[in-house]
């Protein structure tokens, strides 16, 4: 039997050369946070994964990291919450590893893949917050399927988040913005929380930016909030 393969939702995994100190790195800080997925039909034991006790403020998810100056921020801000990061970018990684090093931070753990196979792996309402900050918006329209806000991906995070939980998704990407909205504020497991154009035209105070963002690559940020209902 052939087996399918899940559609590629993020573009490439590595860029230029990393310097040895961004390889070192990688040797030796990310096996020690690297999040292990088991065989399925098992799920990730998030208490041993934080060291053997649950996160007193719950866990967060963070898909797509980049740099990791966002995760890193929220995991600096908030000792008692577990964050995951997920990005398959390894020059983004080894950044992120840097921060973290210099933080001397120890309630992250990463995954260097598909953020989906951890999704899959988490048990059912294990998550009090998720990101979803700047994804590929794959702009052409006959790749508007590899968008990562998009039904199945969000009955995911339905399963995932406990009820009052946060979903915060962002883009600066014109064509985007209407997607995420139309595919979140349809979605019947989430509320939008904007009730006016500042809402998500305006950062939040504990929404950090980070380099991409004020590159402003595509165009203005926006930020939107919903919640699990």
């Amino acid at each position: 039997m052939t087996e399918v393969r899940e559609r590629t939702l993020y573009g490439r995994r590595r860029g230029k050369k990393l310097r040895d100190g961004q390889q070192s790195l990688l040797d030796t800080l990310l096996p020690r946070l690297t999040l292990a997925v088991p065989p399925e039909p098992a799920k990730i034991d998030l208490a041993q994964a934080f060291g053997g006790t649950l996160p007193l403020d719950g866990v967060w998810l963070e898909v797509g990291f980049g740099a990791g100056e966002h995760l890193v921020w929220q995991a600096k801000e908030h000792p008692r919450v577990g964050l995951i990061g997920c990005e398959p970018y390894i020059n983004g990684v080894a950044k992120c590893l840097a921060h973290i090093e210099r933080e001397g931070l120890e309630n992250i753990r990463l995954f260097t893949d598909d953020a989906r196979l951890v999704m899959n792996a988490l048990p059912d309402q294990s998550l009090s917050r998720a990101f979803v900050l700047f994804p590929d918006p794959w702009p052409k329209s006959r790749h508007h399927k590899r968008r990562f806000v998009q039904r199945d991906n969000l009955d995911l995070l339905a399963r995932l988040l406990k009820p009052g939980a946060e979903l915060r998704l962002a883009t600066d990407d014109p064509s985007y913005l209407p997607w995420m909205v139309e595919h979140a504020c349809t979605h019947p497991a989430f509320e939008w929380l904007a009730e006016r154009p500042a809402d998500w035209r305006g950062r939040p105070a504990d929404w950090p930016p980070t380099r991409y963002e004020t590159k402003r690559i595509a165009g203005v940020p926006v930020f939107l909030r919903f919640r699990r209902k």
